[in-house]
């Protein structure tokens, strides 16, 4: 099969190249998938799964990309709850070969089903945002109705979903940015936005949740904006600073079936929608996240016509 690998930490992106691998084989619970869409996350070659396995040895050359679209061709021991032919979505395991590829093998539990009028390319789309934003403003931020969530980054491919599902929870949300992603904030769910280089952070009145993917000096700057015992959820790492009476949270996103199934139908409904920038084959896959200038939204990798 055809795959794109990587095999140089250092390089990153640039060291990307497109083999031909050996299609991969189902293990107990899995299922092999025939990959329509696939992506990588921005920042996933930095992560020490992607060069090396549980038990610390080097795992490359190794097959990126943790999110996925496609039909499943095959089921390993053992597997239930999905069958041969079903179209699906999901997160595969990090430490494992990932779906920049023809075929992957995904336990199945990481996958749902996907609905026969959604686009592979807008399901690939919908993973690791769309858990990200739900476990950050559900799970851990307990958001309720009627509550204030900040929302930094706003326009971006996590923030946007974010935005998306405070708003439609009830929740009254402040997003922020740079000016020129002012439109594309309010556009998708903010009800206000500040401006991280003209407008002043702290002029922001008392909000309940603060969801965070910049770190740094404005997550510190956030904590100051949070109500007794409100929450500061981040996907940046850990952070010593806590909100007066809160909690603060960092995680690492989950794969969750349950989850998967309830950012789909708010896509089919037209409450939710995806933030992308760019689509392309495989063959072209490396020029795709080695651009000449920057795109916004994520960049979709359609693996089968």
């Amino acid at each position: 099969m055809k795959a794109i690998v990587v095999t140089d930490q250092a390089a990153g992106t640039a060291g990307m190249k497109l083999v031909e691998r050996p299609e991969p084989q189902a293990a107990i619970n899995d299922v092999i998938v025939q990959v329509y869409a696939s992506s990588i996350t921005g920042d996933e070659l930095s992560w020490p799964s992607s060069w090396t396995d549980r038990l610390d040895r080097d795992r490359t050359p190794s097959i990126p990309g943790h999110e996925l679209a496609g039909v499943v061709t095959a089921l390993g021991f053992g597997t239930t709850g999905l069958s041969v032919g079903q179209r699906v979505f999901g997160l595969t395991d990090w430490y494992r070969d990932g779906a920049l590829a023809e075929y992957v093998a995904v336990q199945a539990r990481n996958l749902a089903p996907l609905p026969g009028d959604v686009d592979f390319t807008i399901g690939a789309a919908l993973v690791m945002p769309g858990l990200t934003a739900w476990q950050g403003l559900f799970d851990h931020g307990r958001l309720r109705p009627g509550q204030t969530v900040l929302v930094h980054g706003a326009a971006g491919i996590v923030g946007s979903m974010a935005a998306q599902l405070a708003r439609e929870a009830g929740a009254y949300v402040i997003g922020t940015g740079r000016a020129a992603h002012r439109q594309t904030a309010l556009d998708f769910g903010a009800h206000e936005f500040v401006d991280l280089d003209n407008d002043t952070l702290e002029d922001v009145g008392g909000v309940d949740l603060v969801f965070d993917v910049l770190g740094g000096d404005i997550a510190k700057r956030s904590m100051g904006l949070i109500r007794a015992g409100g929450t500061f959820v981040t996907i940046t790492g850990p952070t010593e600073a806590r909100p007066a009476g809160g909690l603060t949270i960092d995680f690492v996103v989950e794969a969750d079936r349950a989850q998967l199934s309830e950012v789909v139908q708010r896509v089919r409904e037209g409450r939710l929608r995806t933030n992308i920038g760019n689509i392309a084959t495989l063959d072209d896959a490396v020029a795709a996240f080695n651009p000449t200038k920057r795109v916004k939204g994520k960049t979709i990798i359609r693996v089968r016509p």
